[in-house]
C-alpha cells in the first residue's frame, strides 16, 4: 500500500471550532516536529554543496552555501501543515525569501511553474505564484538554530500555505518551466497543488482518511 492509500485510510480528526481559522480541516495540532522523508538522510560537505538554478530563465547559475548566506536574510514565523494530518503553529524559519532570491540575483523566469529538485531523487512541483510570496523562503535555520540533518540541513524550502510535502528538504535545484509537471508525490497519488484549507491531499476523488501515521514517526 502506497503512502497516499495509507493516508486515505486514516480516521479524520475533528477540528476544534476555536482553531478553525488556523487549523485546516482534518488536521491535529501538535507541538512535535515529526520527521518524514523518503530514503536516507544525506550528509554534506558544505564546501562541495551547490544549488543549481536552471530551466526557463535568462541565465542558469550555480550557488554555493556561502553565496546563499551573502543574500538578504529574513525570518518567517508561520504555521505548517502535513498531509499526514499533523499541524504545528508558530514555527520560525530563517533564510532567503524566494522573492528576494529572484530579485537579488536578477533571475527572470520565462515560465509560470517550478520544479524543486532535492537529493534522494525527490521532486515537487509548484506554481511560481506560490513561491513569489512574503512568507516563502529557502531556510537554513529553525528557531534560531541551524536545521538538523533530518529536517533538511543545509537548505530546505518552506511554503507555509501548502501541505508540507511541497516544502522540499535537502534542496539542490530550482528548475523553471512553462508547463505544470508532477513531482515525486504528485506522481504517486498526491494533489498537484496541495492547499490544506481546501483539503487538496490527493489526485482524483477525495476519500476519507485512519490512524495517525505521523505519531509513529521520529520527531524533534
Amino acid at each position: 500500500m502506497n503512502k497516499a492509500d495509507r493516508i486515505k485510510r486514516m480516521k479524520v480528526p475533528a477540528v476544534d471550532p476555536q482553531l478553525a481559522k488556523r487549523l485546516p480541516p482534518g488536521q491535529v495540532l501538535t507541538e512535535r516536529f515529526p520527521i518524514l522523508h523518503e530514503g536516507e538522510v544525506p550528509k554534506y560537505d558544505l564546501e562541495n554543496w551547490t544549488l543549481k538554478i536552471f530551466g526557463a530563465i535568462d541565465k542558469e547559475m550555480t550557488l554555493t552555501f556561502e553565496d546563499i548566506m551573502k543574500l538578504n536574510q529574513s525570518s518567517v514565523t508561520c504555521d505548517i501543515h502535513c498531509v499526514t494530518r499533523w499541524s504545528r503553529f508558530d514555527n520560525t524559519f530563517t533564510g532567503v525569501l524566494f522573492k528576494d532570491l529572484l530579485k537579488e540575483l536578477n533571475i527572470n523566469p520565462k515560465g509560470k511553474y517550478v520544479m524543486l529538485h532535492a537529493d534522494q531523487d525527490y521532486t515537487a512541483n509548484l506554481e511560481l505564484s506560490d513561491l513569489d510570496r512574503d512568507d516563502v523562503l529557502l531556510a537554513h535555520s529553525f528557531e534560531n538554530e541551524p536545521l538538523t540533518d533530518k529536517h533538511g540541513w543545509p537548505l530546505r524550502l518552506v511554503v507555509p500555505h501548502l501541505y508540507f510535502w511541497k516544502s522540499v528538504k535537502w534542496i539542490r535545484g530550482i528548475e523553471f518551466f512553462d508547463e505544470n509537471k508532477p513531482g515525486f508525490w504528485e506522481q504517486n497519488g498526491f494533489h498537484m497543488n496541495g492547499d490544506p484549507f481546501k483539503e487538496e491531499r490527493f489526485s482524483g476523488e477525495d476519500l476519507p482518511i485512519p490512524e495517525d501515521e505521523w505519531e509513529k514517526k521520529d520527531y524533534d
